[in-house]
């Protein structure tokens, strides 16, 4: 089953005035845990707005057994466990996959 969580900045202002050092560090942690996950073939797809203010977000699409195990994988992000990033989970389904794509710029 897929499901989508969505994730926000906990500090609001942190896209427009730019990660502190420790963000930044959470926030590769966050980059390196979806890049395991699509390896994993867990991840279908992640990526955040270009948003700069107080509206941006990120999300991740993924596969999980059920809710509880979706809980446990948005959890175990490292940004959501540094409290960098706050998190909501839905279940989420794909009606519409593109076969390939591109190489998408990271």
């Amino acid at each position: 089953m897929e499901y989508l969580y969505l994730i926000r900045p906990v500090r609001p202002d942190m896209l427009r005035n730019g990660l502190t050092a420790a963000e930044e560090a959470v926030m590769a942690a966050h980059f390196d845990y979806l890049s395991q996950a699509l390896q994993d073939g867990r991840l279908i797809l992640a990526g955040r707005t270009l948003e700069v203010d107080e509206r941006g977000f990120g999300i991740a699409v993924f596969r999980a057994d059920d809710q509880a195990a979706a809980q446990a994988f948005a959890a175990a992000d490292p940004a959501v466990a540094a409290g960098v990033v706050s998190v909501e989970v839905y279940p989420y389904r794909v009606a519409l996959l593109a076969p390939a794509l591109p190489e998408v710029r990271t």
